[in-house]
């Protein structure tokens, strides 16, 4: 029996709109003096948005609390992974992911980012090299035309 992965299940799971403005309140009633598990939980709750803007916040809150509270970093690791994936950050999700492999070897959740990761990479690529391919055709027939037209003339 082939083993199965758990998927990053965080990737496509948004929270609902009056649960994630239950971490907003929180975060806002504590305003200049938030607590570390305050910001986390609503960095992480943006990061499972669906807004690019809420990831990109949730992103920001969680690269603070990665610099500045080296007690929490390995706790951040997973989620920043998650959220520089879902805005498109390969190489930042990536760095991120490998990071916690690095320490967790075993993690399952990191495991299936870590694929969901690469077959995007790797979907992308191709979509680039199709782009190109087409461009170089596009550019040989009318290269192509051209030639013939001033040779006609």
């Amino acid at each position: 029996m082939a083993l199965v992965l758990p998927d990053a299940a965080d990737a496509d799971s948004p929270l609902k709109p009056d649960e994630l403005q239950v971490l907003r309140a929180q975060y806002e009633k504590e305003g200049y003096y938030v607590g570390l598990q305050t910001k986390f939980n609503y960095a992480w709750g943006l990061i499972k948005s669906s807004a690019r803007t809420e990831q990109q916040e949730g992103v920001r809150l969680l690269s603070d609390i990665f610099r500045n509270s080296p007690e929490r970093r390995r706790e951040c690791l997973y989620y920043l992974a998650l959220g520089n994936y879902k805005l498109g950050n390969y190489a930042e999700a990536r760095r991120y992911n490998d990071l916690l492999l690095d320490h967790e070897p075993g993690n399952l959740q990191a495991s299936s980012l870590r694929d969901l990761i690469d077959d995007k990479v790797a979907k992308e690529g191709l979509m680039g090299v199709a782009i190109l391919s087409g461009v170089a055709i596009a550019a040989g027939v009318l290269g192509g035309m051209l030639f013939k037209g001033a040779r006609r003339r």
